[in-house]
C-alpha cells in the first residue's frame, strides 16, 4: 500500500513536470515574461545546464549521474516505507528528481547534456520548475518527519499478537 502510494505520487509529479515543461517550451521560449501576480509571480523561460541556482553549469553529466544514483537510493527507501507521510514525501522527491533527469536525457543540447527547463519566477529568486518545487517541499517534509522521529519503515515485518483460544 505505501509503496504504491509513493510510486503514484512519483508518477503524478513526473507527468505534471513533463507536461508543464513542454508547455513552457511551446509558449514561453523566446517570449516576454507573463505576469500572473504583478511582479510577484511571473512565468519566464530559461534552460539551466547546471544544478540549483545554475551552480556547476559545466557539470551536467555529473549532475545526471548523481540524480540517477539518488533516484535508485530513493527507490530502495520506498521499498521499505511503512508510513503514509514518508511515502508521500519520498514519492515527491523521486518524481522531482526523475523530472529533471528526463530533461538531462532528452532536451537540447543532447543526451546526458540536456538543459533543465525552468519557468517559474519570483522576485530575487532564481527560476525553477515543478520538479524543483516537489523536491524542496518533499525535502522539508522529510526533515519535519525526521525531526519528529517518525520512522519511515521497519526492518522486519511487525508481528501481530495471536489470539489463542482456551
Amino acid at each position: 500500500m505505501y509503496r504504491r502510494l509513493a510510486f503514484i505520487v512519483t508518477a503524478i509529479v513526473l507527468v505534471c513536470d513533463i507536461l508543464s515543461k513542454s508547455l513552457a517550451v511551446q509558449f514561453l521560449e523566446g517570449q516576454q515574461s507573463i505576469k500572473l501576480l504583478g511582479e510577484f509571480l511571473k512565468l519566464s523561460f530559461a534552460r539551466n545546464p547546471g544544478a540549483a541556482f545554475s551552480f556547476g553549469t559545466g557539470s551536467t553529466v555529473w549532475f545526471t549521474v548523481l540524480a540517477i544514483g539518488m533516484s535508485a537510493a530513493l527507490i530502495v527507501a520506498i521499498w521499505r516505507v511503512t508510513n503514509t507521510y514518508w511515502a508521500l514525501a519520498l514519492g515527491g522527491v523521486l518524481g522531482g528528481a526523475l523530472g529533471n533527469v528526463v530533461d538531462r536525457f532528452f532536451r537540447a543540447p543532447g543526451f546526458l547534456h540536456g538543459h533543465v527547463v525552468d519557468f517559474i519566477e519570483f522576485p530575487h529568486y532564481p527560476l525553477f520548475n515543478l520538479a524543483d518545487s516537489s523536491i524542496v517541499c518533499s525535502g522539508i517534509a522529510i526533515a519535519w518527519l525526521a525531526f519528529r522521529g517518525i520512522p519511515f519503515g521497519t526492518e522486519e515485518p511487525v508481528e501481530r499478537p495471536s489470539v489463542e483460544s482456551s
